[in-house]
């Protein structure tokens, strides 16, 4: 009986340390944030298209892109004067987590005080 009881408080214990499936799916995207803040030797527009691949490759997986992923990828073409990318890629990142809004928003604002 003390043989079966610490039997199944073994299988129970190692089923409750098996890792868990990831919310997100991060690709390359670390990689790409740390570039652009450190501002390495990428190119913003490879660093676009890094970013705009890891996101295709998401759309028919299970797993989701993590919040903030928007983003950067709107900071990005605001370098080559491309506002109105940053402009949809920020507008996505609400649509997908309402809670950076004002975050968003001010960014947006920002954007459009700098434009005139």
């Amino acid at each position: 009986m003390m043989l079966r009881a610490a039997a199944i408080s073994l299988a129970g214990l190692l089923l409750g340390c098996a890792a868990p499936a990831p919310l997100h799916h991060w690709n390359s995207y670390p990689t790409q944030v740390y570039s652009y803040l450190r501002n390495n030797t990428a190119s913003r527009e490879e660093q676009i298209q890094a970013l705009e691949k890891s996101m295709a490759q998401s759309v028919g997986s299970p797993d989701a892109l993590p919040p903030g992923y928007q983003a950067p990828l709107g900071l990005l073409p605001l370098h080559a004067d491309r506002s109105s990318e940053a402009l949809q890629a920020w507008k996505r990142e609400k649509a997908l987590f309402p809670e950076s809004t004002h975050f968003i928003d001010y960014l947006i604002g920002k954007l459009k005080k700098n434009r005139n």
